[in-house]
């Protein structure tokens, strides 16, 4: 049979120009995404997939809408994911965090420029919402040395050159984090700086058709990558030698499998190490009959964050009364607050209300009972009653929302911690449960 070059630069053979998602079928380009492998497992649960090209649209429309909703001249983001939200381009993410060398500036009028890395122009190149591209927009320490100022000068007076020709007079420019010189430019050049994060939190808070689509696919694909960390980990480490950093892995090496991107932090402890919680995963060998607990905090598919925490008892042993006793308690925590997820609610009422944690659990309970959840941790923060802070969240969910429902049940002075979480989705009529992975069987005493 003959194999023309055609089909052999695809990624799919079996496809046209255009993936099931809408992006190329190009094993050459540019453009990032979900592998062969998670297309397939998509496909075979039968999930419905994005439309790339319209959920770029329409985060473009709604970022545009707030802007002129609160009579913004332009919206400067620096952030990498606000970026990413923006442009759907992505640089280096990681070094970006700490080296900003990337931004976006999005006029009130939806003119859009992007300052990139010189070197590399092109990744910018496939988004057709992106009408200028630009660099220069870097001031950081190591790559400018004492001439951070003029640098930032430079940039200041491209800002202002684009604001004028998009926004006339208008001087108030939202910004959601710069360097100090950055800033002091902007002041200079006579823009009235705001809160840019005030605008892509609320903006990015309720999802778009699309991106729920695109999140359903990456709960999926983070799902499949735990199920193959758990048989690793039920499999080996009763054999001795493992370590929590090989098990760790294995939910690492999934998610790039399936074309996620990163890992945000190093939750995963076992043992006594997960007493106090927010110890990172290291070197400790994972002893047979002991806890191991985790929250992948894990940036997937189409950058989509799933954060979902889980607990497993592995050994030939049951666990103890007071691990399932507290198991349950957990359990309890996240149903109750579930329960109470839906359209109109505040979230003045659901740090007041619900399931209260035991006494011995108080002192050592998680920051938040939940939170929002989208690129990354998103706004809003739902703490505890002892953590509100009046004022701060006055606002009430919406269809759309994604909100991680959290439970830390970890008895002070205890030699383990109980942590679950999951993803959940605001309805029109009330809430889904995005995240299906199962319960640990012994822990619930099964």
């Amino acid at each position: 049979m003959a194999s023309n070059y055609a089909d052999q630069r695809k990624i799919d053979p079996y496809r046209g120009s255009l993936l099931g998602d809408g992006t190329p079928n190009d094993n050459d380009r540019v453009e990032i995404g979900p592998t062969q492998l998670a297309f397939g497992e998509w496909q075979a649960a039968g999930l419905v997939l994005p439309n790339v090209d319209r959920m770029r649209q329409d985060r473009w429309k709604k970022l545009v809408a707030a802007l002129q909703a609160r009579d913004y001249a332009g919206l400067l983001m620096f952030d990498p994911l606000n970026i990413r939200y923006a442009t759907d381009t992505t640089n280096m993410q990681l070094w970006n965090t700490h080296n900003p060398f990337r931004a976006c500036l999005l006029c009130a009028d939806g003119h859009m420029v992007m300052w990139e890395y010189k070197n590399s122009p092109f990744l910018v190149t496939f988004n057709p919402l992106v009408k200028e591209l630009r660099s220069g927009a870097t001031f950081f320490y190591n790559s400018t040395g004492d001439n951070g100022q003029l640098a930032a000068q430079a940039f200041a007076t491209q800002v202002d050159e684009i604001v004028r020709a998009h926004s006339g007079t208008n001087r108030r420019l939202a910004v959601d984090k710069i360097m100090i010189h950055g800033l002091r430019a902007l002041e200079k050049t006579g823009f009235e700086v705001l809160d840019g994060e005030e605008v892509t939190e609320r903006t990015r808070a309720i999802k778009t058709p699309d991106e729920i689509h695109a999140m359903r696919c990456a709960h999926h694909a983070c799902e499949a990558g735990i199920a193959e960390m758990e048989t690793f980990a039920r499999t080996y480490i009763p054999q001795g030698g493992v370590s929590e950093d090989a098990v760790w892995a294995e939910l690492h090496a999934r998610n790039i499998r399936r074309g996620g991107e990163w890992i945000e932090t190093r939750l995963l402890a076992s043992g006594p190490r997960t007493n106090p919680w927010f110890q990172e995963c290291g070197p400790r060998i994972i002893g047979n009959n002991e806890i191991v607990a985790f929250d992948t905090d894990l940036i997937g598919a189409y950058g989509f964050c799933i954060d979902i925490s889980r607990t497993w008892w592995i050994g030939d042993k049951p666990p103890t009364a007071a691990m399932m006793s507290a198991f349950g308690h957990a359990r309890d925590h996240i149903t109750d607050h579930q329960a109470r997820l839906k359209p109109g609610v505040s979230i003045r009422e659901l740090v007041f209300g619900g399931h209260k944690l035991d006494d011995q659990y108080w002192a050592q309970k998680y920051s938040c009972k939940m939170h929002g959840v989208g690129l990354c941790d998103e706004w809003p923060y739902v703490h505890y009653p002892d953590g509100w802070m009046e004022g701060a969240f006055d606002a009430v969910l919406e269809p759309g929302m994604t909100i991680c429902v959290e439970a830390l049940v970890s008895p002070e002075g205890g030699d383990f911690s109980i942590k679950l979480e999951d993803q959940i989705l605001i309805t029109e009529n009330g809430c889904e449960n995005l995240t299906k992975y199962p319960f640990d069987a012994a822990l619930m005493g099964r």
